[in-house]
């Protein structure tokens, strides 16, 4: 056997087989027979010839005779062998990709698996109705038409990027709003847009959060702070918010939660789920938790412009100049522009003690270039000009007087108890599982969107253990609440969980 066209047609029948030197080792494993990487690698070299043995075990993996491969046929013969055993490696089963270990523990049922459920029922021509997102548009809410006007106004000067922080006339007015709000030490440089307070959130949990520090969120929770925090290697320690107190944080339970790798605590406030607002004096009283144990606090306040009933929202910022505080908020529900994606964080108080945390928060809010451009230029009209939802919310307005009847409704309703949401688009209920034999608050969800076709979210879903809550979102007109709630009390009626 020559060695020089051996490895010659050797190197022409693999790349005719697209096929490397370790596709062979691994083929010649799987079919139980030897050949050792060195060894192929010297055969391809052409430094030496295979004994009869690996020759036939290199001619059976390649499709050619041997003969051939050995230099003693004609190139010819060895095609069509060659191209059938082509054919057979792309049909090869493709290995199977996995989602990231790191999702395992990462919750959004806000739109999780009732809500795909609920797709596939749509996509058959069921009539589905959603109490399940706090998305306005769809149920009628409108943009301002001055917010409109303006960004179709300034588009032309919103093609390229932004400064990484946000336009200058956004950050300005968001600086100005914060003032008014009390937050003190504000400065421009320590505000950042984003793309809804979805984006900062993830942002600012990766800027702090080492492998296994651990923070406090709420319980009922809205699931992305858990979801994020744990994304970032986070550990999350819920707190319970007490349902016989209004909802407002149990702050007894908050501190027992405290360890000496505990980072931060968040609040959420106005709160998703539940609609409470936090008075002053529990605000004061976190404060002095954070304090004692030298905490930053995030707060996440999307919901601050939707307050009822004459309660004064309190941004938790402006009690606390000594600490270290990050302020949410943004244009999406204020504004009925949650499809726009604007949004922002305030950092206040002790700036001095997160230097390096804002040294984490400036390279990521690089590296994602800028928030949306024609989002931020309507920023300065927004919050400068008329706030159109107040009248949603006050007295007779479409907001308030939803959130009564569904209040009133659902209290009406054998076996459902709900506290009265002071702001926001939700309201949390409990349900008598005893009375229901519920167990699983998921299957509540599905049977109650299969017999009913109504979308409701349920407790667990905003990380609440037992499987007694569900939250009811108020947005969707009159005239389906009434529906909703008639078909909620009849399936109710006979409901018994298995």
């Amino acid at each position: 056997m020559e060695q020089s066209q051996f490895s010659e047609r050797l190197r022409q029948a693999m790349g005719k087989a697209h096929l490397k030197q370790a596709d062979l080792v691994r083929m010649a494993a799987e079919r139980g027979e030897k050949l050792g990487k060195s060894q192929l690698s010297q055969y391809v070299s052409g430094k030496v010839t295979p004994r009869r043995e690996a020759l036939g075990t290199l001619a059976g993996l390649l499709g050619v005779p041997a003969e051939w491969l050995a230099g003693q046929q004609d190139v010819a013969a060895a095609k069509p062998r060659v191209q059938v055993q082509v054919h057979t490696e792309r049909e090869r089963t493709m290995r199977e990709f996995k989602k990231s270990s790191k999702l395992d523990h990462v919750l959004y049922d806000v739109r999780g698996p009732v809500v795909d459920e609920a797709a596939r029922m749509e996509a058959e021509g069921e009539r589905i109705l959603k109490l399940n997102i706090g998305n306005p548009a769809p149920f009628g809410f409108r943009t301002p038409d001055e917010v409109v006007k303006d960004m179709r106004q300034q588009l032309t000067e919103c093609e390229g990027y932004s400064d990484s922080r946000g336009l200058f006339s956004a950050r300005k007015a968001i600086m100005q709003y914060s003032q008014v709000k009390g937050l003190p030490n504000v400065q421009m440089e320590h505000i950042y847009t984003g793309n809804g307070v979805s984006e900062l959130i993830q942002l600012s949990m990766h800027a702090l959060l080492d492998d296994g520090d651990e923070i406090l969120i709420p319980s009922p929770d809205y699931p992305l702070w858990t979801a994020c925090a744990t994304l970032a290697g986070g550990h999350p320690v819920h707190y319970l918010c007490d349902e016989q107190a209004d909802w407002y944080p149990d702050i007894a339970d908050m501190e027992s939660k405290i360890s000496d790798r505990t980072k931060a605590l968040v609040i959420i406030n106005p709160n998703n789920p539940t609609g409470a607002v936090y008075p002053r004096e529990a605000l004061e009283q976190i404060v002095e938790v954070a304090r004692r144990h030298q905490l930053m606090i995030f707060s996440d306040e999307i919901y601050d412009r939707l307050c009822m009933d004459g309660v004064e929202h309190v941004s938790i910022a402006s009690l606390a100049p000594d600490l270290p505080c990050v302020t949410f908020s943004g244009l999406s529900k204020s504004h009925m522009i949650a499809g726009y994606r604007i949004g922002w964080m305030v950092l206040s108080g002790n700036i001095r003690c997160m230097n390096d945390f804002l040294l984490g928060v400036n390279m990521l809010s690089n590296m994602r270039l800028c928030s949306n451009v024609p989002a931020q230029s309507i920023v300065q009209t927004a919050l400068g000009g008329y706030q159109s939802v107040e009248k949603y919310v006050r007295p007779g307005g479409r907001v308030c007087d939803q959130r009564d009847f569904v209040y009133r409704a659902l209290n009406e309703i054998d076996g459902i108890t709900a506290v009265k949401p002071k702001a926001a688009f939700y309201i949390f209920p409990k349900i008598d599982v005893k009375k229901f034999n519920i167990h699983d608050d998921e299957q509540f969800a599905l049977d109650l969107l299969h017999e009913k076709k109504i979308l409701v979210t349920r407790g667990g879903g905003f990380n609440w253990e037992q499987p007694d809550h569900f939250r009811v979102v108020y947005l969707p007109r009159m005239e389906v609440l009434a529906e909703c709630m008639d078909d909620l009390a009849d399936f109710l009626s006979t409901y018994h969980q298995d």
